[in-house]
């Protein structure tokens, strides 16, 4: 059994949020999850956000980014039978960016990805992205060099928001995050 924690509302798609994996941050009660869902919430768009196995209230072991994916896609699943749709958009923080692009293969018809502070690793992934793409970006981004994120979302017809300030352990520039990402949210169809 997942520990996740959802949000009911009218408006779609739903929105799953893929925390960072375990190790990289504290599961789905990252500043980011939080205020992705709370922002996504807010707009009156549906959320789940959830804990691998072994993280928080998650029962099990992480055995590696195999687990993560089958979390994840059983998190997306829950999400959409709930929701009541055949369509939902995710959302996924720092190194699960990969686990999110896993998941568009598994379902081909998510109305959208959004990469938060994703990973180097992905930008050669990014231009054969067919569905609304958005990455959100901090100034200071530690990954790939930005330049080379933002030619690579640009290609798939993406979109890349630079917040200024962003630190999350701080608690600067989150808002502008859930901003962004309802603005998106409110583009896409379900």
């Amino acid at each position: 059994m997942l520990d996740g924690l959802s949000h009911r509302g009218g408006k779609r798609p739903p929105l799953l949020i893929v925390p960072a994996p375990p190790g990289e941050g504290p599961g789905m009660d990252h500043p980011l999850c939080a205020e992705l869902a709370w922002a996504a919430a807010s707009a009156g768009f549906p959320t789940l956000r959830f804990n691998f196995r072994g993280v928080g209230a998650s029962q099990g072991n992480r055995e590696g980014a195999e687990t993560d994916l089958a979390d994840s896609n059983a998190a997306l699943r829950l999400l959409m039978q709930n929701a009541a749709v055949a369509s939902a958009a995710v959302a996924a923080v720092g190194g699960s960016a990969n686990t999110a692009l896993e998941l568009r293969k598994l379902h081909p018809g998510l109305s959208g990805v959004c990469l938060i502070q994703p990973h180097e690793d992905v930008a050669p992934e990014l231009p054969r992205i067919v569905i609304s793409l958005m990455l959100v970006l901090g100034e200071n981004h530690s990954g790939a060099p930005l330049a080379a994120l933002a030619a690579a979302a640009a290609e798939a017809g993406g979109s890349v928001e630079i917040v200024p300030r962003l630190n999350a352990t701080a608690g600067t520039g989150l808002s502008q995050v859930g901003k962004a990402v309802a603005r998106w949210l409110q583009t896409l169809r379900a």
